[in-house]
């Protein structure tokens, strides 16, 4: 029997496929050890999306959780980490100092392994940071990364392509201890998987260990698991309940089980695996897991979105209260997939795929170009698989007022003046904040976010449900009014937070108002000379660029809301004197409302 080595991915890929990355991470530590104890020794441990939501959503700090997971499994474990080549554990692209400062620090707290990968499968941006890898200390697992293209369309992402990217990374010298070959959205065909893996294996040294990634969105994860072993790989990715199946890896008992009677099996306790599940199971217990996690998604092959993209998605879709548009975003997926050049849909891709899609459905087709998807298509995150439509580069360079470059990616960041080291000594510097290797990282992977959380200012917006709370009185976290309704003597959960309200983990849209028979409030009508500045959709307020008193032109930028991961400016209608700044920083508003008065 040949003993089938695997990663468990619960704790960093399965947190961020179910939970959007938002998990405290002493309410997690108990499933660990259970895992540990069940014979587990090789843990998908941080980051990817698991080091910024910890600065932006759980007020804790990513390199004190990678310090007590080690602890946790042990001095032997090998613990494994996600990195995006330039972009490192960011959305955004880094200079070469910040690139092995990452790979410096994640050796420093206890990491043993990055696997390392470029959306664009550019592999130029895999060659420094690969290398910083390995002289930290470090293992390599490079990647090739995967998906499937919506039906009808052609070019790249077949097995011809795939190993050409592999033949890149062996041109290029790239130091690896191991191919990582990447499919986030679970949408390769497994026929693909199995003839990509046996191509590769023909041209890597016999001594190569090959790794296979999927999830079970699609539904072929266990088919494509098994289709990669038959080919040849060395180890697959897997998961432990509640962080199984769906979104995210097969479980590690489906797999388990998946493998009877064949030539292959599982080196686990399976009866040891059942117990650190149940273990795991009551930590997780007072999270809101969405439904749309734990189901395949047949959809998926027309519109590929991986699956810690997908719930982190719905999740600030449900924050803003505008879950009921989700489906007509899917479906605009695919155009933006077709037109964006192919990059495989695995973060920042899938994200800056997800944001365009958002766009096209709020703001109308192509009407507004969302900022990394532009920057992508312009070439600013490297070379696409294939030319993106001349359409959208023209309306990208109009709106962004840049120019296409073929510049390489680590050159465009090394000369940025914002970019770095200093200047995020700078930032340190300017809040009165301690300069060390930890802060400057924070500060220049996480931004004013990071800053803010250095600063003692961070909100937390983890989602717990409190079933224990008496009906009569809801429980309040994070603004969301939680109940537990009793109806006909069944028990049904009820969530409100702004005009979403969620009933036993489903999302509907609604709007509350007082049973007095009053109508419906109204703006009041401004003074003359007063005009009031909405806000065009939900979001929150990210930074105030001005204050009362300020004179501003037409067109000038009054302030910076987020939404769905994107920055967007809101211009001053008209010159004037800014007579109010309604909401403060942080503050989430709703679609609507007033954001500022200009007195002109």
């Amino acid at each position: 029997m040949r003993k089938v080595k695997f990663m468990c991915t619960a704790f960093r890929d399965g947190f961020q496929s179910v939970y959007g990355a938002r998990v405290f991470t002493p309410d997690f530590l108990p499933a660990v050890e259970a895992a540990r104890d069940a014979g587990v020794t090789w843990f998908e441990a941080g980051g990817g999306a698991r080091f910024q939501s910890l600065y932006f959503y759980c007020n804790e700090d990513a390199f004190a959780m990678m310090d007590a997971f080690r602890a946790a499994t042990g001095p032997d474990a090998n613990l494994q980490t996600l990195a995006r080549g330039v972009n490192v554990v960011g959305l955004d692209s880094q200079s070469s100092d910040i690139i092995k400062l990452h790979a410096d620090l994640f050796k420093k707290h206890g990491m043993t392994t990055i696997r390392n990968f470029d959306a664009l499968n550019d592999v130029n941006n895999l060659i420094y940071s690969g290398q910083c890898i390995v002289d930290a200390g470090l293992q390599h697992q490079v990647c090739v990364t995967l998906m499937e293209l919506p039906p009808g369309c052609t070019g790249a992402h077949d097995s011809q392509f795939y190993i050409s990217r592999l033949q890149q990374i062996l041109d290029a010298g790239i130091p690896f201890d191991a191919v990582c070959f990447k499919d986030a959205s679970g949408t390769a065909t497994p026929a693909k998987v199995y003839e990509t893996i046996l191509e590769a294996r023909k041209i890597l040294p016999p001594e190569a260990f090959i790794h296979f990634h999927t999830h079970e969105t699609a539904g072929v994860s266990v088919l494509a698991n098994k289709a990669a072993l038959d080919a040849g790989a060395d180890a697959i990715d897997l998961s432990m309940a509640p962080c199984s199946g769906g979104t995210c890896q097969p479980d590690i008992l489906v797999m388990w089980h998946s493998l009877r009677g064949t030539e292959y099996e599982l080196d686990i306790d399976v009866e040891k695996v059942r117990v650190a599940e149940e273990v795991f199971k009551d930590c997780m217990s007072d999270y809101f897991l969405p439904p749309e996690a734990t189901a395949v998604e047949p959809l998926i092959p027309w519109s590929p979105m991986p699956g810690g993209a997908l719930t982190a998605n719905t999740q600030m879709l449900r924050d803003n209260g505008i879950m009921d548009r989700y489906p007509e975003i899917i479906q605009a997926m695919g155009d933006v997939v077709r037109k964006g050049g192919y990059g495989t849909s695995v973060t920042p891709v899938s994200q800056f795929y997800f944001q365009q899609a958002f766009n096209n459905v709020m703001f109308g087709p192509w009407e507004k170009i969302a900022e990394p998807y532009g920057k992508m298509v312009l070439g600013y995150f490297g070379n696409t698989p294939v030319p993106p439509d001349p359409d959208v580069i023209k309306l990208a360079a109009d709106q962004l007022k840049l120019e296409p470059t073929n510049r390489p990616v680590l050159e465009l960041n090394d000369a940025d003046p914002t970019k770095g080291i200093a200047p995020a000594t700078k930032s340190l510097q300017d809040a009165g904040l301690p300069v060390t290797d930890e802060n400057i990282f924070i500060a220049a992977t996480c931004k004013e976010k990071g800053i803010r959380y250095l600063k003692g200012e961070a909100e937390v917006g983890v989602r717990k449900i409190d079933k224990n709370a008496a009906a009569a009185s809801p429980v309040q976290s994070n603004g969301v009014a939680e109940y537990n309704l009793s109806v006909n003597g069944k028990e049904v959960f009820v969530a409100f937070q702004g005009n979403t309200a969620t009933v036993d983990g489903k999302a509907y849209r609604v709007d509350i108002q007082p049973r007095t028979g009053a109508a419906k409030s109204a703006t009041t009508a401004s003074s003359s000379g007063i005009t009031e500045v909405t806000a065009q959709m939900p979001g929150a307020v990210y930074k105030l660029l001005t204050k009362a008193g300020d004179t501003v032109r037409e067109g000038q930028a009054i302030m910076i809301l987020e939404a769905m991961k994107m920055e967007m400016e809101i211009p001053s209608p008209i010159a004037g004197t800014v007579d109010e700044i309604c909401p403060r920083e942080g503050e989430q508003i709703a679609g609507g409302q007033v954001l500022a008065r200009i007195r002109g």
